[in-house]
């Protein structure tokens, strides 16, 4: 739950600066300052994480899969996805946060735009994060236990063919 607040705390600060400019929504205990509503000009990460990304043009050319913040809480780099479907076959590439703006549609909803084409996301180089959240530990496991899995049928499966070819050669000849 903590990264997942630091990042909610990040996302919050990308527009507005420090907590402090938010007197009107907080409340104060002792040294911490709670915050109860959110900001008008700020962005929840669960709204942002999943947003379609276009390119200049207007064209649809990922999701944002991830954000990258740096230790004082500032987004640094944004994680799209781009290519595949369903999320099969997509692969991540990084760009910095300075370089999407923010738009809205004819509707209102807010559009965040990458200056680059479908084709340089595709050919960008793939993004390799070195933290593991607890989903990619869980699908690690279940990759190597599926392959285990797939191991032991294996061997399963030629030894039962090894004993019946030894039934076979044993067994008296049928008349």
């Amino acid at each position: 739950m903590k990264p997942y607040l630091s990042l909610l705390t990040a996302v919050m600060m990308v527009t507005a600066g420090p907590m402090a400019d938010h007197a009107h929504a907080q409340v104060q205990s002792g040294a911490l300052q709670f915050i109860t509503q959110q900001p008008a000009n700020e962005w929840l990460a669960r709204v942002f994480l999943g947003a379609l990304v276009q390119n200049t043009t207007g064209e649809n050319v990922g999701d944002i899969n991830d954000l990258i913040f740096d230790p004082s809480g500032r987004i640094t780099t944004v994680v799209i996805g781009v290519g595949g479907f369903l999320g099969m076959g997509e692969k991540d590439v990084a760009v910095p946060y300075g370089s999407l703006t923010f738009k809205t549609d004819k509707d209102g909803a807010r559009v965040i735009v990458v200056p680059a084409t479908k084709e340089a996301l595709l050919a960008a180089p793939t993004f390799k994060a070195i933290e593991k959240t607890t989903y990619d530990k869980v699908k690690d496991k279940a990759v190597d236990l599926g392959n285990k899995t797939v191991e032991k049928a294996v061997e399963l499966k030629d030894e039962a063919a090894k004993k019946i070819d030894d039934m076979t050669k044993s067994a008296p000849a049928k008349k």
